[in-house]
């Protein structure tokens, strides 16, 4: 039996993934691990152990007892708390993957997922459906981090057979766990202005469009390539994904059909420069006709299912009068 084991399963997309590899699995055969002990009430559905990834004897221990058949490797920092202390978030992310991928290498494990992101792109990609291939000069250490990790997931696959599979994702919404430092995070946190009934300020500008994911479209995707025929997986650097594309107003006026007297505010800081070197748009179509990829939502289709289940993960807090 596959037993499989999540690195960082407390973050934005840990926490969601988890329970759906759990679901697939079942929760004793999913080990759960977060670098932080506080974590551990949120995985009651599965096994849970407390991991320091940049502990590799400790990784490598664990790896060895529980007899661990794949690996998430989901621990990173990302873009915008990535440029607060980069040379650390270099070391994270790009260590941390050559631990996993050798450890994989090691004992021959069966498959390893890392996530890579729209962040391998830069001011001189084509920003409108931007290809799979494509010139890429990332300018965020994030960024740099993804494209170099991009490089060793082939590497290993092709020098060492490693199976290892990765997507770009685009900017990931949710309504189960909240903002976690990304530059995208701004189209999370509206949603959680709009349930509070407060004015959002958005650090970008109003006519900023991103590449933009829901949760369930990204899980979706994620177990799709993972469950997929290794024949079928031709690309070992990161498959582009996309969801839909759109800009803070338009974000904004989704959400006004349903919240009439939401308000928002302009007010653009450092990471609108972030913003300005990823694409507006991403062409998919290889992950489409390599493993069948389809997403569910549209903007739409987002924002009244995220309006019906946020509160009952983050009941907006009422002002004592």
């Amino acid at each position: 039996m596959e037993k499989i084991l999540v690195i960082g399963a407390a973050g934005q997309l840990g926490s969601e993934l988890t329970q759906a590899l759990a679901n697939q699995f079942g929760g004793e055969q999913v080990i759960a691990t977060d670098l932080r002990d506080s974590a551990r009430s949120a995985f009651d559905y599965c096994r849970f152990q407390t991991l320091d990834v940049m502990n590799k004897e400790a990784l490598r221990d664990l790896v060895k007892e529980e007899k661990v058949t794949q690996i998430y490797h989901l621990a990173a920092v990302l873009s915008a708390t990535g440029e607060k202390n980069p040379l650390f978030a270099w070391h994270l992310n790009m260590e941390s993957l050559l631990y996993v991928l050798e450890l994989a290498k090691e004992q021959k494990l069966d498959k390893i997922y890392w996530p890579s992101s729209i962040a391998v792109f830069g001011p001189n990609t084509p920003k409108v459906n931007t290809p799979q291939f494509c010139v890429k000069e990332p300018n965020t250490v994030y960024g740099i981090s993804k494209q170099a990790g991009e490089r060793w997931c082939e590497y290993y696959f092709e020098k060492h057979g490693v199976d290892v599979r990765s997507l770009r994702y685009p900017g990931l919404i949710g309504y189960k766990s909240l903002p976690g430092g990304g530059t995208t995070d701004y189209a999370v946190d509206i949603y959680h202005k709009a349930i509070a009934n407060e004015k959002f300020n958005c650090f970008l500008r109003e006519d900023s469009y991103l590449p933009m994911m829901y949760m369930p479209d990204a899980i979706k995707a994620t177990l799709d390539l993972m469950n997929a025929p290794r024949e079928s997986v031709k690309i070992r650097s990161s498959y582009n994904l996309a969801g839909m594309s759109f800009s803070p107003k338009e974000i904004f006026e989704s959400i006004k059909k349903h919240v009439p007297d939401f308000q928002i505010e302009f007010n653009p800081d450092f990471r609108q420069a972030i913003a300005d070197s990823w694409p507006d748009s991403i062409d998919d179509s290889r992950a489409r006709e390599d493993w069948g990829w389809q997403p569910d939502y549209d903007l739409d289709g987002m924002t009244t299912d995220i309006l019906k289940n946020l509160p009952s993960y983050f009941p907006p807090k009422k002002t004592l009068i």
